[in-house]
């Protein structure tokens, strides 16, 4: 009687050393091999693995920031209303730096890797695109040991646009506010399942980032960083694509990565022989906020492990610029959008109303951004999820959603909901409807995006 009563202590002696060293062995393994598998889906390019550290980045490349240039304007987001915060930076086109905008956000002490990896090791996280557009994902804790491991010349990033809709992921929701300055989201009229991908939750480690990019449809973006440091360059609209995208030979794998652009095209554009406006280069702390207008080329890449929320959005500061763009890429969506407006937001109608006049009696403007994306892992993430995570649904419903769209021919509109959308030039392409990152955004990506 007494050895049976005695029977379940004595089976709940703590394993054996040997027991715990053959656990972590496995899981070391597991890990390995899961990381192994999401480079191979997101980055097929790079088949051999030698291929992700060639350039020898993690030896060579100087990832200090000090002694960095750091130009812009840096100001205290708690003096500032919203209405002047778009009449000085939003309507100008003015980058700057806000500080003070995340002082009482929880984030600031929840987000750290530590803590991530106890509450989220389980949920999976965008950090690519396999070569089919399809989200490539990766648990938290698999992530995490690739972060403090990888010597990748661009290591995978997390950029993660749909965390709010996931039943654990949307807990980040409630680690952070949108700050006040803002505030306004015309898009939010659309509906949370029509309106293009807005924010995206980003976290990587040093010589991650996003490569150059203008953010969709002219939307602005916020990025708020809450630890590591990056590095940001900003040139306005006006510069050409080519002379700011890396050259082929400059390199044939990695040419649309952040750490690429740094490395060849960042000597060209502060070089006294640069023909247009210098570059803004900016190195964002924890606890500052990067305001990217609709329009400038940004790059960012990370200098340390970076964790940041991004946001790309449209207000009355900008809706001169987004309405065009939306019309051409997303005609669709631009005449839900207008039917909203008109009942929500009148005082925007007049302007959506007098850019069709003048569109319809000339030609419409060249979209500059047309073709440029957020990061090379920015595309839809309107795709099946081959885990069992409960998003994957949403997405795959999303995608569906899309293509019907696409065969279906849009809603009759009368002219007094919405006069006709020009006719585009001969030689010219709409916008396509990006769901790039946000910008860091981002977005784009990425955030930025991200940027």
């Amino acid at each position: 009687v007494i050895l049976l009563l005695n029977r379940p202590r004595m089976m709940q002696r703590e394993p054996s050393t040997s027991s715990k060293s053959k656990a972590a062995l496995n899981s070391s393994r597991r890990s390995r091999k899961r990381i192994r598998d999401t480079r191979n889906k997101a980055r097929s390019e790079l088949a051999r693995g030698d291929d992700w550290c060639k350039c020898g980045y993690h030896a060579n490349f100087d990832l200090s920031h000090e002694g960095l240039a750091d130009e812009l304007e840096r100001v205290d987001g708690r003096t500032l209303s919203e209405q002047e915060f778009i009449e000085k930076y939003e309507r100008p086109k003015k980058p700057v730096v806000f500080t003070h905008l995340m002082d009482d956000w929880p984030a600031m002490q929840k987000w750290t890797l530590p803590r991530l990896y106890r509450k989220y090791r389980n949920q999976k996280f965008k950090c690519g695109e396999d070569d089919s557009g399809c989200s490539v994902k990766i648990k938290m804790k698999y992530y995490i040991d690739y972060m403090k491991t990888t010597t990748d010349d661009s290591p995978l990033y997390i950029f993660d646009s749909n965390y709010g809709e996931h039943p654990k992921r949307k807990k980040l929701l409630e680690d952070y506010t949108v700050p006040h300055l803002f505030q306004e989201d015309l898009f939010k009229y659309t509906g949370e399942v029509r309106r293009p991908p807005y924010r995206w939750f980003v976290m990587g480690p040093p010589r991650s980032g996003t490569g150059i990019h203008i953010d969709p449809l002219g939307t602005s973006a916020w990025n708020s960083l809450v630890c590591g440091y990056k590095r940001w360059c900003m040139l306005p609209n006006e510069v050409p694509k080519p002379l700011v995208k890396p050259r082929p030979e400059d390199s044939v794998k990695q040419k649309d990565e952040a750490i690429t652009w740094f490395k060849y095209v960042y000597p060209r554009v502060t070089s006294p022989n640069w023909p247009y406006a210098k570059p803004i280069e900016v190195v964002q702390k924890p606890g500052e906020t990067v305001f990217v207008p609709g329009g400038w080329w940004h790059v960012v890449l990370n200098l340390e492990d970076a964790i940041a929320v991004t946001q790309n959005y449209a207000n009355s500061g900008n809706f001169s610029i987004v309405w065009p763009k939306t019309v051409r890429g997303r005609p669709k969506l631009s005449h839900k959008w207008y039917r909203k407006l008109k009942d929500l937001r009148p005082d925007l109608i007049a302007i959506a109303d007098e850019w069709n006049r003048t569109a319809n009696e000339s030609a419409p403007l060249a979209d500059s951004s047309s073709d440029s994306s957020s990061s090379t892992s920015s595309s839809c993430d309107s795709c099946r999820d081959d885990s069992s995570s409960s998003d994957s649904g949403v997405e795959e419903q999303d995608k569906k959603k899309r293509k019907l769209e696409a065969e279906r021919p849009p809603p009759p509109v009368t002219s007094a909901q919405l006069p006709p959308a020009p006719e585009q030039p001969n030689g010219s392409q709409p916008e396509p409807a990006s769901q790039g990152r946000g910008s860091e955004i981002v977005v784009s990506s990425d955030e930025g995006n991200n940027s």
